[in-house]
């Protein structure tokens, strides 16, 4: 009888803790881009298509590090929504605020117009080097309708050296230790492409 009733505490102790851990939320985070440089002359109407997005990324876990052959995923720190989508509408209200002539809209948004320009972006990593800055590896193309006639304005590649001046990258340090550093960063890179991409609109 007594062992009877000390595996059936130990069963009830054990679905406690289960269930315990099962209703943990996680900790919920999302991108904000710092405000950047305004630029004028762009065309009217951009449209921002689908994020590309590498496959480790696509997760609702951060990744804090992909590092020495290894991902260094947050298992309680959560994107607030799916990556590539969080970081197409952060762009779009990022260059919103770059480009206050233009009307900048998602691909797949509610939104739909004949755009003047096009933006396609393909992020390759976006996490933390073992040095404590977080890095974006990131292509992609700009293209701009002039009279009928579409014409590549920019294009910039992923960057897989530090000597390579044909590809593009941004980095921000992390000062903290905390996620909500590490995702400010993360936001701070998102701020330069903004940047890049911009530049590349106004020139016409």
């Amino acid at each position: 009888m007594d062992r009877w009733l000390s595996r059936r505490a130990l069963g009830t102790a054990a679905v406690g803790l289960l269930a315990s851990c099962g209703s943990a939320n996680p900790n919920l985070y999302t991108l904000e881009a710092p405000p950047g440089p305004v630029r004028r002359n762009a065309p009217r109407v951009i449209e921002l298509r689908g994020i590309g997005l590498a496959r480790y990324l696509e997760r609702s876990q951060i990744v804090r590090s992909s590092e020495h052959y290894r991902l260094d995923v947050l298992p309680n720190d959560w994107w607030g929504e799916p990556l590539d989508a969080m970081i197409g509408r952060t762009l779009v209200r990022a260059l919103t605020q770059r480009l206050p002539g233009s009307t900048v809209y998602l691909e797949n948004g509610a939104i739909s117009a004949e755009p003047d320009a096009t933006v396609q972006v393909n992020v390759q990593r976006l996490d933390q080097d073992a040095g404590g800055i977080v890095r974006q590896d990131a292509g992609g193309i700009v293209r701009q309708d002039a009279g009928g006639i579409v014409r590549l304005v920019a294009q910039f590649a992923i960057v897989h050296r530090a000597s390579d001046t044909r590809g593009v990258t941004f980095e921000a340090p992390v000062r903290g230790s905390t996620t909500a550093d590490l995702v400010a960063a993360m936001s701070e890179t998102i701020g330069q492409l903004a940047d890049r991409i911009a530049a590349s609109l106004a020139v016409r």
